[in-house]
């Protein structure tokens, strides 16, 4: 906690230590008004739902929770991070991590109406952990998404050599782990307090009564995360990166996000290809079926990689067949959006052509060396 937020808050609980339920309540309320005064939003919500956990029908705090929808809308001050450890851009976009924060805290709720906003803060619960607690883990079921009221986390992932890495910190204000709760894939980085942090919670059965009745919010939610995701993805994978800047926003609104579980068929060998693929979370095998149905592996798609570029470039059915090695989360670009954003690129186009001849030279030699090798007079 800030040394101005200390402040304000030993100020409160000092004239609330000998003071009646009712004026605890009206300390608490104006902690939660200076925290909104400051920018600090995510503070002053967190206030509120202790105050409404304490008094569901206090009228002032749902007042409150009302302007804060408002003052949502309108530029802010700073917040005030625990810790100046920013995002490592870098770092997140090598290992491919995007189940983190935003530099605009607030974005989020800034695109609910007044209803739905106020529905959203009633379901939310806060929790607190201490410094090096685990939140979420890598590889469970995500079934709740957090805001960051105070405090930091760190982010975990398991690399594909066993390693564990940190790729990136989030600070108050914000939000991880939309994409397990939206796409239904396991948690994709481990979250970890890296000091004595407070979150909100919104739990998926919260979620899903909230959008029963109002289902714009889980509108908003899918284009929140779809937009944020594509936006980092894009500009992060070096052949998307040959794309001009605005080239890229467009494209991104064409991308198709699907979730795969382990040993789903991707692309069968000899049959029609549906798009172009790009490989976020898991591994892929690509596997060649010889005339009498035996299987080799060609290589292993890692995340990054893109697929069915050959068939793009030549108009083939697939050459080989792509399984999922692992649960997969990939993006699909059906052939129409290729055609619209992709083909009058020629920089991209030649990158593309380049890494389908690279992918067919290499089975070919792989073949080649199988027929020699059987063809071989056996050794005396």
């Amino acid at each position: 906690m800030s040394d101005t937020s200390r402040e304000l808050n030993d100020g409160a609980v000092q004239r609330s230590s000998s003071e009646q339920p009712e004026e605890v309540l009206l300390d608490y309320e104006y902690l939660a008004e200076a925290w909104a005064q400051r920018g600090w939003v995510m503070r002053a919500i967190a206030l509120c739902k202790v105050i409404l956990r304490l008094e569901p029908a206090h009228a002032p705090t749902r007042r409150l929770l009302a302007e804060l929808d408002v003052r949502k809308r309108e530029p802010l001050a700073p917040s005030e991070p625990s810790v100046p450890m920013p995002m490592e851009q870098g770092l997140a976009h090598e290992t491919g991590w995007n189940e983190g924060g935003t530099s605009q805290p607030v974005s989020l709720l800034a695109q609910l109406g007044e209803e739905e906003f106020l529905s959203v803060m009633e379901a939310l619960e806060l929790r607190e952990f201490h410094s090096g607690e685990t939140i979420v883990e890598e590889g469970e079921p995500g079934d709740s998404m957090f805001a960051i009221v105070e405090g930091s986390v760190e982010v975990v992932r398991t690399l594909t050599s066993g390693r564990r890495r940190t790729v990136a910190f989030l600070g108050e204000g914000d939000f991880f782990g939309e994409m397990s709760i939206l796409s239904g894939v396991p948690r994709l980085a481990s979250v970890k307090a890296f000091e004595r942090t407070a979150v909100l919670e919104l739990s998926r059965e919260r979620l899903e009564q909230i959008t029963q009745q109002y289902p714009s919010v889980a509108e908003m939610l899918k284009a929140y995360h779809h937009e944020r995701l594509l936006s980092d993805v894009l500009r992060g994978n070096p052949l998307f990166r040959l794309l001009p800047p605005e080239r890229r926003a467009t494209l991104a609104r064409e991308f198709q996000l699907r979730a795969r579980a382990k040993g789903a068929i991707l692309l069968e060998q000899g049959q029609p290809v549906d798009g172009l693929y790009l490989l976020l979370r898991g591994r892929c095998q690509v596997l060649h079926r010889h005339p009498d149905g035996s299987e080799r592996v060609l290589r292993t798609l890692e995340e990054g990689d893109v697929f069915g570029e050959i068939s793009l470039m030549l108009g083939l059915t697939a050459t080989a067949t792509v399984r999922a090695e692992t649960t997969c989360l990939l993006l699909r670009l059906d052939w129409g959006s290729c055609d619209r954003f992709l083909m009058d690129q020629r920089g991209l186009c030649d990158a593309l052509s380049r890494m389908g001849n690279e992918r067919l030279l290499y089975s070919s030699r792989l073949f080649l060396e199988t027929a020699a090798r059987a063809e071989a007079p056996p050794s005396t």
